[in-house]
Order: structure tokens, then C-alpha cells, then sequence
């Protein structure tokens, strides 16, 4: 489930015959439930709007999702190996490395679901 950037995880509950839900891509805790599909959107987009206004009330930035920024430290044999990867790929580092990341992160997710 996505809304205004904000990604959100979903699992059932048999015992409770509820859907929980969290939102996977900021560190404060923002979560929801529901009993039907459409309960669960409802109460996902009435979350992410409440953590919104509780943050302008407060006066704070909400922790918006990922920026797409994020330092990696290598050490100086990886930085030569990756960087020597790269160029041999014909890509800049930055491009290698994202490529790199998202197949591997797909397949991780992937293995798990």
C-alpha cells in the first residue's frame, strides 16, 4: 500500500479477523487496522493524515520517506574493487552501486515473501 510516499506493510490477523498494518519507510511508528480491504485503506490514509497534522501542531518536519540519499562506508580495498567494477560495466559508481543494491534488495524481499 503506498500514499503521499508513505509505503505500508499489511499481514492478517486470523484470531482477531483484523488486517494491522505499519508503515514500513520512516522511523516513527505510524500503524493502522481494519476489517475489510477497504476499512484497512481508509484507516491507512487516516493514519499517515493524522501523523501529518500531528507534526504541524507540534511545529515539526515530518520524517518524510527515504530521500534517496544514504553514505555507505567501504573500506579501501572494497571502494578499489566496487569502483574498478564500475568502470569495467561502463557505469559511474554511484549507477553501479544503486544497480547493485536493488537487484540484491529484490531478491532478498523476494526469497522472504
Amino acid at each position: 500500500m503506498q500514499y503521499k510516499g508513505y509505503l505500508a506493510r499489511v499481514e492478517f490477523d486470523d484470531e482477531g479477523d483484523v488486517f494491522h498494518g505499519e508503515v514500513l519507510n520512516t522511523r516513527d511508528v505510524i500503524t493502522f487496522q481494519g476489517q475489510s480491504v477497504q476499512e484497512l485503506h481508509q484507516a491507512f490514509r487516516e493514519s499517515v493524515e493524522d501523523y501529518l497534522a500531528f507534526c504541524a501542531q507540534r511545529g515539526e518536519t515530518p520524517d518524510a520517506p527515504y530521500s534517496g540519499k544514504f553514505v555507505v562506508r567501504l573500506s579501501p580495498d572494497q571502494h578499489r574493487l566496487v569502483a574498478l567494477a564500475a568502470k569495467q560495466a561502463d557505469k559511474s559508481l554511484n549507477a553501479w552501486v544503486a544497480e547493485r543494491i536493488s537487484q540484491d534488495a529484490k531478491r532478498e524481499l523476494d526469497q522472504r515473501a
